[in-house]
């Protein structure tokens, strides 16, 4: 399994980032697929997830109506659209996989800043 995200940067305070998670090694279109994030001296959080169709996403209360989970089941990417960025959403962000029994999987993380 490996999962590779790229998209991160530095964003000015109301500004977009749309971060992309590529996977490979495992049937993709079969799990749900989720984005967390970890602040400095914070515990990692769950951001968002989508279900393996697609079909269904949810997200913790502080990114609703801003984020946007998608996912592409041809390619085996699953993306996150942040807009209107806020100090507060600066974190590394991470893609994950979660296969039950047989373990779950992270990427290497991608920094988001949103700094002015």
């Amino acid at each position: 399994v490996q999962l590779v995200e790229s998209g991160g940067g530095l964003v000015q305070p109301g500004g977009s980032l749309r971060l992309s998670c590529a996977a490979s090694g495992f049937a993709f279109s079969f799990y749900d697929m989720r984005w967390y994030r970890q602040a400095p001296g914070k515990e990692r959080e769950r951001v968002a997830r989508i279900s393996s169709s697609g079909g269904f996403t949810d997200y913790t209360d502080s990114v609703k109506g801003r984020f946007t989970i998608s996912r592409d089941n041809d390619k085996n990417t699953v993306d996150l659209q942040m807009n209107n960025l806020k100090s507060e959403d600066t974190a590394v962000y991470y893609c994950h996989l979660d296969r039950g029994v047989l373990g779950d999987f992270w990427g290497q993380g991608t920094q988001v800043t949103v700094s002015s």
